[in-house]
């Protein structure tokens, strides 16, 4: 089945409710600033999704009101700073992730692209 992209200028967490989410995160799972802070507040379980020890370019998730919430782990410390390849193998295993519990709807914002300082053009 192909992947089908769609950019859409709105409000992420107004999608419908069975539209799983993602977004990058370090793996240190710090949070603590910009649309991260958003998910910590909304979603919690911070100690479940260190407690499942994912490395950088994998791909943490819990599920919250049976809507996966997918959180790419694309660098090490908050303050560092991924690289493509961190994100790709991040999304390579959030794809997985998604075939594996047949996930066909999937929101995020534009990942790796706001304080994490990658090129829109070069991520989508």
């Amino acid at each position: 089945m192909p992947l089908v992209f769609q950019e859409i200028d709105g409000d992420l967490f107004s999608v419908a409710s069975n539209v799983s989410l993602a977004h990058c995160v370090s793996q240190d799972m710090s949070m603590s600033k910009g649309i991260a802070t958003l998910f910590r507040n909304k979603f919690g379980q911070i100690n479940e999704l260190k407690n499942q020890n994912v490395s950088v370019g994998g791909c943490a998730y819990i599920t919250s009101n049976d809507r996966h919430i997918f959180y790419l782990v694309t660098k090490e410390k908050y303050f560092y700073k991924p690289t493509m390849k961190t994100l790709e193998s991040s999304l390579r295993t959030m794809r997985d992730l998604c075939i594996k519990n047949n996930i066909h709807h999937l929101a995020m914002p534009r990942i790796g692209c706001g304080l994490d300082k990658l090129n829109w053009d070069q991520v989508s």
